[in-house]
């Protein structure tokens, strides 16, 4: 019905056909900026709603459909294009009662076109999320409503208006006179700018595949530490994310998560391996693999921050702890948090020496440890942290324990003195 009274009302005018050529075209030149592929779909509906009207918006918004990944099932393209009439119908009813106009009306009073588009697209955006959510209700997938408003649609709604409102500059410079050549004006620099993010995007990805890989041969060397690095970057991940960090410091804390133990990579198979009790020398080599880590990565320039994480992250808190003795917030903020998620992961996995723990008495470990091992504060926001979006250990094809080793220690659950189990003169500097 919507449909049908746009396209009574709509008029094939030259804008109307050029943008919906440029949308469909679009599809052919849409770059990966992180996990999104962003098109131009926002900036041609926003201009058409002021060269045009809201009713050539709405028509347009059905060749959505065509320009979405033809991989996709036909069943959910339909419903892409659905929903989109719908958002442009919310859309182009919030522009209209705000008083916004077309062509001549924009220049006018170019002010109240501005808070109208605006309007426009953040009633574009609500209608979108309000399905969204709808879906997800009927779905009771994996993902909930709530858990998209927080993680999806709330991080997105300023960037998204952002990026819609320059469909008000294209329309702007086409009503001034410059016409179709606005296109050229204002889309191919935008292209440009996305080709060089998806660029970057790009490099970021390969630098984290890198990273991924190097780990996985260093952790074949144990198949029961296999997964770890990842486990940790996935931990340091969610903790970072309750503290809020930025964008920038999260995904560093996560690198530093995942790098933390590259520096077993100079250490001994014979010693990672070794399922028994290690010998002093056989500790010592183990404890230099922060150093060696730093030194490995030390040369690339994008991994600065995570340094002091990777070598210090078996410093404890009162200062026991090694390659420097460092106690309390004197470690750097990342070795704490690192030293937290890795102690954890190692716990709640299968060593050859014992079984793994549960994750209810492994975190009444890390309680009673705070202060002497771990950063009290840290700890009781990881524990939040871990009840409420609960934890996944190691894999169930883990190596059960060595029944014939009566006593070992592994350089990640070492010297957990009150009730972590490690005990003895290899179990850290001060108690040798």
């Amino acid at each position: 019905m919507v449909l049908v009274i746009a396209l009574i009302h709509a008029r094939p005018d030259v804008p109307t056909v050029t943008l919906g050529l440029l949308l469909l075209v679009g599809v052919l030149l849409r770059s990966r900026v992180g996990p999104v592929r962003a098109s131009l779909d926002y900036v041609v509906h926003i201009a058409l709603f002021l060269l045009s009207g809201p009713a050539a918006a709405v028509v347009v918004s059905v060749l959505l459909p065509l320009t979405q990944d033809r991989r996709l099932p036909l069943m959910r393209r339909v419903f892409n294009g659905a929903q989109a009439v719908l958002c442009a119908t919310a859309a182009a009813g919030v522009y209209v009662g705000m008083g916004g106009g077309r062509r001549a009306e924009v220049l006018e009073s170019p002010g109240r076109a501005l808070i109208a588009a605006t309007a426009a697209i953040i009633a574009w955006l609500a209608a979108n999320a309000l399905l969204m959510c709808l879906v997800l209700w009927l779905d009771h997938g994996a993902t909930s409503p709530l858990t998209f408003l927080r993680k999806v649609a709330a991080p997105t709604v300023l960037p998204l208006t952002g990026y819609g409102l320059l469909g008000v500059l294209l329309a702007v410079v086409w009503i001034g006179g410059l016409g179709v050549g606005a296109i050229l004006l204002v889309v191919v620099p935008l292209l440009v700018a996305r080709w060089t993010l998806s660029l970057y995007q790009a490099e970021r990805d390969a630098q984290a595949a890198t990273m991924r890989a190097f780990i996985q041969v260093i952790e074949t060397k144990d198949l029961y530490t296999r997964g770890h690095s990842e486990r940790v970057s996935t931990g340091v991940g969610m903790l970072g994310r309750h503290l809020k960090l930025g964008e920038d410091r999260q995904q560093a804390l996560e690198h530093a998560g995942l790098l933390h133990d590259v520096g077993k990579v100079g250490v001994p198979t014979r010693i990672i391996q070794k399922p028994g009790r290690l010998e002093d020398f056989e500790m010592d080599a183990i404890r230099l693999h922060p150093a060696r880590g730093v030194e490995l990565i030390g040369s690339i320039p994008f991994l600065e921050e995570v340094k002091s994480a990777v070598l210090h992250h078996h410093e404890k808190y009162d200062g026991t702890g090694y390659p420097a003795g460092l106690s309390g917030e004197n470690i750097p903020y990342f070795a704490r948090i690192i030293g937290i998620v890795d102690a954890f992961d190692s716990l709640t996995s299968t060593r050859s020496y014992r079984p793994a723990r549960s994750i209810e008495e492994t975190l009444e470990i890390l309680h009673a440890d705070r202060f002497t091992h771990f950063d009290p504060n840290l700890v009781a926001d990881f524990v939040q942290v871990i009840r409420a979006e609960g934890w996944t250990a190691a894999a169930a094809d883990q190596p059960a324990p060595d029944g014939t080793v009566k006593a070992g220690i592994d350089h990640d659950d070492l010297s957990l003195g009150t009730s972590g189990g490690a005990s003895g003169s290899a179990a850290g500097p001060t108690e040798s």
